[in-house]
Order: structure tokens, then C-alpha cells, then sequence
């Protein structure tokens, strides 16, 4: 008995790391409709991260603003519409293409056929160069006493 009190003793710092649970609709159906938005909305502090999956304190209040504007009846375009009025087109995790996005949609495929021309023009000029030429007998033996006579003069 005493062991058992001492271990629980022993564990009673433990609980108190312990956090507080979350708060989540009281409605189902309105926190499934949230999340699902949620998902294809990036947080702003985290950036690499979805605004359902974040921690921060930022993305919880942007739940509970979605959260807010769920019970008043928006549905998600006018949602998604008010978080990109005010956010603008970061908080999306797919944003649309516009003119001044082109870039980042399609840059990288245009970099990686700039690679595989190059790589083409690389290969081909290579192919079409001249083989090396060959040393004659004469030419190898000129060139060994040289390379012999170099060797002595640095040593």
C-alpha cells in the first residue's frame, strides 16, 4: 500500500502538464462543415500548414470566425470570399491563376524544359565534336622525356 501511494505521488506531476481540451462546436455537423473548409486554408503564422491542423493562436480564432460565420448561414464560397478579402490569395492553399501568378504556376515547368534543352544541346555538341587525336609512337616518347625532365628540374 505505501509503494502505491508513493508511485502515485511519484505521478502526480504528470497532471499537471496536462492541457485543457479544446473547444469545438457544439454542433456536429458545423465543426465536419469547418474542418472540411479548414483544410484548404493555409495558416497564417505556420504557413506550411493547414488552417484545421495549426496550433496557433491565430488559426484558432480564424476557426472559430469560420466557425461564426457558419451559423449565420454563409456557405463556403462567401466564407472563402471574406477570408481572401481580407487575407488575400495566401490564405489559400491552392490559389487561383492570375496574371501576376503565372510565374509561380507554371516557372518551374519552364525552368525544367530549359534544363532538358540544354542537356539535349550539351549531349548533341558533344556527339558531333571531333574525336581526340591520337599520339604517334614518336610523339608519346617526346612527351615521356618531357615530362621526365620536368620531374628532375622541380626535385
Amino acid at each position: 500500500m505505501k509503494k502505491l501511494l508513493i508511485l502515485l505521488l511519484c505521478l502526480l506531476p504528470i497532471c499537471a502538464f496536462a492541457g485543457e481540451a479544446k473547444d469545438i462546436a457544439e454542433d456536429p455537423v458545423v465543426e465536419k462543415r469547418m474542418v472540411a473548409l479548414a483544410e484548404n486554408l493555409r495558416c497564417l503564422v505556420c504557413q506550411n500548414e493547414s488552417l484545421a491542423s495549426s496550433h496557433a493562436e491565430l488559426a484558432e480564432d480564424l476557426r472559430k470566425e469560420v466557425r461564426e460565420m457558419i451559423r449565420k448561414g454563409m456557405d463556403d464560397k462567401q466564407i472563402t470570399a471574406y477570408l481572401v478579402a481580407r487575407y488575400g490569395d495566401f490564405v489559400l492553399y491552392k490559389p487561383p491563376v492570375k496574371s501576376y501568378t503565372i510565374l509561380l504556376w507554371f516557372g518551374p515547368f519552364a525552368l525544367l524544359l530549359l534544363g532538358v534543352w540544354g542537356l539535349f544541346f550539351q549531349l548533341r555538341k558533344r556527339r558531333l565534336s571531333p574525336p581526340e587525336a591520337e599520339l604517334s609512337p614518336e610523339a608519346e616518347q617526346r612527351a615521356a622525356a618531357l615530362l621526365n625532365e620536368n620531374k628532375e628540374n622541380q626535385a
